[in-house]
C-alpha cells in the first residue's frame, strides 16, 4: 500500500526540490525523472529508489501498472495530493508522475562502438533543452552514442530528461573533457567532423558513411580552437538568410541525418547494435 505525502513541508519533498541543482544532484548520487514516458524509458534502465504519483492527474487507469513495476524493481511508492505534486513538480502541466533515481555516471569506457559507429559530440552546451533536442535527435536516428564534452549542464537534469522525451535512457551517453574525448576517437579509428560557420565545405560534400563523430559547440561561441585544430575536417551548413547561425540542436540534427542518408544509400541501415 502507498504510503501518503499531503504536506509540501514533508523531508522528502524538499528533497526532490533541491535536486533540481546539480551540485545537490552530484552530492547525493540522485536525479529526478518526471513523467509517465520517460518513467517507462528509465526503468528499462535503471532501478528508482522512489515513485510519487498523484492519483487525482493520472489520466489513464492503465498507467497505474507503473506502480507494481515500480514496486517490484525495489522502489518505494508514496501518493501524493495535487498540492504536494505541484510543489515537487518541475513542469508547467505535471501528469502526475515522478520519480527519483540514482545518477548514472557515464563515462567513455561504457561505450562499447561496433560496425561503422556514429557518434554526436555535444560540447559545452548551455541549456538542457538544446542537450535534449540533440539526444532526441540521436534516438530517432539511431545514432550510436552521444558524448557531452565539457558540459556546462548535465545529463540529470531534469529539463534535459524532459526535452529528450526520455531519450537519455535509450542513447548510449557519455561525458567527458574535450581533450579525452579527441583521444578515444583516435583510439577507436571514429574520424572527426566540426562545424563550424567559418568552415568552406558543406556538410552534404563530406562523406559521412564511414565511422564519423559529429562535434556541433555551444550555443553562442561555437567549438572550442581545440575542437577545430584537432577535427579531421571542418563543414558548414550553407545558409542565405539574414541570421548567421542555426539552434545548436537544429544544426545536429541536419548533420546527423544528412549522415543517416548517405549511410542508407550504402545499405547501411541499422547504426546502433
Amino acid at each position: 500500500m502507498p504510503t501518503q505525502i499531503t504536506s509540501t513541508q514533508n523531508p522528502r519533498v524538499k528533497h526532490i526540490v533541491a535536486l533540481r541543482d546539480r551540485r545537490q544532484r552530484e552530492t547525493d548520487g540522485l536525479m529526478v525523472v518526471e513523467g509517465f514516458d520517460e518513467l517507462s524509458l528509465a526503468l528499462g534502465v535503471g532501478k528508482p529508489a522512489a515513485l510519487y504519483y498523484c492519483p487525482a492527474m493520472v489520466r489513464h487507469s492503465s498507467q497505474l501498472a507503473l506502480l507494481d513495476l515500480a514496486q517490484q524493481a525495489g522502489a518505494e511508492v508514496f501518493d501524493v495530493n495535487e498540492r504536494v505534486f505541484e510543489k515537487m513538480a518541475y513542469r508547467d502541466t505535471p501528469d502526475g508522475w515522478l520519480a527519483v533515481f540514482p545518477l548514472r555516471r557515464h563515462k567513455l569506457a561504457d561505450l562499447a562502438p561496433t560496425g561503422v559507429p556514429l557518434i554526436v559530440v555535444a560540447e559545452a552546451i548551455e541549456k538542457p533543452g538544446n542537450l535534449g533536442a540533440i539526444l532526441r535527435t540521436a534516438d530517432a536516428a539511431g545514432v550510436t552514442a552521444v558524448i557531452a564534452c565539457d558540459s556546462v549542464t548535465d545529463l540529470g537534469n531534469p529539463n534535459v530528461v524532459r526535452s529528450s522525451k526520455g531519450a537519455v535512457f535509450c542513447v548510449p551517453v557519455a561525458e567527458a573533457t574535450t581533450a579525452e574525448t579527441i583521444a578515444w576517437l583516435r583510439a577507436h579509428g571514429i574520424k572527426s567532423i566540426a562545424a563550424s560557420p567559418q568552415a568552406t565545405v558543406s556538410y552534404s560534400d563530406v562523406d559521412m558513411s564511414g565511422s564519423v563523430a559529429i562535434a556541433v559547440g555551444a550555443e553562442k561561441p561555437g567549438l572550442s580552437q581545440t575542437w577545430l585544430d584537432q577535427a579531421d575536417i571542418t563543414v558548414q551548413i550553407p545558409m542565405v538568410g539574414r541570421v548567421n547561425s542555426l539552434n545548436v540542436a537544429t544544426s545536429a540534427a541536419l548533420l546527423v541525418y544528412e549522415a543517416v542518408n548517405q549511410r542508407r544509400r550504402k545499405g547501411l541501415q541499422s547504426l546502433r547494435t
